[in-house]
């Protein structure tokens, strides 16, 4: 096929051999099969701002770091160098999600490198060597549903020791390797220790992971996994691989109405979100 403009750039580097086929195309980047020398890789390429249906919401990049005074004031005023530079940051989140969490030990996409608004990273594959389906393409049986809910939510506790919530974690970005499941698209990344609305974008995390397994294992959806986890993180208590057990008592006290809200706004979203990628 002929390589999209950013991909012969890499080609012309010499960083890639040649484009395969296109792997996906979703809301804030293209995915593409690329050949590395012997490697076949993925190539995700970002689309531009004005071109991306992903909205940079300030909840998830709230508290994120930018190189110098010059960089935040330019961003804080919506500036052409701002934009430009905002842009960038957003892409670059995921790139350092990616190895900071390939470094803990994550189950994610390995990362090889990243070079203007190209992140080339490990092709995951399945049985066949194929590109792996995601969870929302496939069906599983009580059993299985219920093997790959735990996989996942020791995935989260991993990240979460690691200082990362996804932000957007569904079956949607979840793919299904040949060992297990994998976690990828993290460019909404959020610092778990530095971002005020990280508790309700974990505990949605995993709801949605309960309510998605909870199809198929239906035992699942009394599970409350989400606090369970926050409140042993936020008490230090958590650590990668600790028994949990899907219980917790709300502690009584004044109900937090804007948190509520804030709650039913996000699933009214999530819901359109979720009915788009389906039609």
């Amino acid at each position: 096929m002929k390589p999209p403009a950013r991909l012969q750039a890499l080609i012309d580097e010499g960083l890639i051999d040649s484009v395969v086929r296109q792997l996906k195309s979703g809301k804030e980047a293209d995915v593409y099969v690329v050949r590395c020398g012997d490697d076949t890789c993925a190539a995700k390429v970002y689309k531009e701002a004005n071109k991306r249906g992903f909205r940079q919401a300030v909840d998830y990049t709230e508290n994120r770091k930018v190189r110098n005074s010059r960089q935040a004031r330019a961003m804080a005023k919506r500036t052409t160098f701002g934009r430009q530079q905002q842009e960038a940051a957003w892409q670059s989140a995921e790139v350092d999600a990616l190895y900071r969490l390939a470094a803990a030990g994550v189950r994610v996409p390995r990362p090889d490198n990243f070079h203007d608004g190209v992140l080339l990273m490990e092709l995951v594959a399945d049985e066949f060597g194929d590109a792996a389906p995601r969870l929302n393409d496939l069906s599983f049986s009580a059993a299985e549903a219920r093997q790959h809910h735990d996989t996942l939510i020791g995935e989260v506790v991993r990240m979460l020791c690691a200082g990362v919530i996804h932000g957007d974690l569904s079956e949607f970005n979840v793919l299904l390797a040949a060992d297990g499941p994998v976690i990828i698209d993290l460019p909404q990344a959020v610092d778990a220790a530095g971002n005020n609305h990280a508790p309700r974008m974990l505990i949605r995390d995993v709801n949605n992971l309960r309510n998605f397994f909870g199809q198929h294992a239906p035992a699942l959806l009394a599970t409350q996994y989400g606090p369970e986890i926050w409140s042993l993180y936020a008490a230090g208590l958590l650590v990668p691989g600790m028994p949990l057990t899907g219980r917790y008592e709300h502690k009584r006290g004044e109900v937090d109405l804007s948190g509520v809200l804030r709650e039913i706004e996000d699933a009214r979203l999530e819901e359109a979100a979720r009915v788009l990628r389906m039609s």
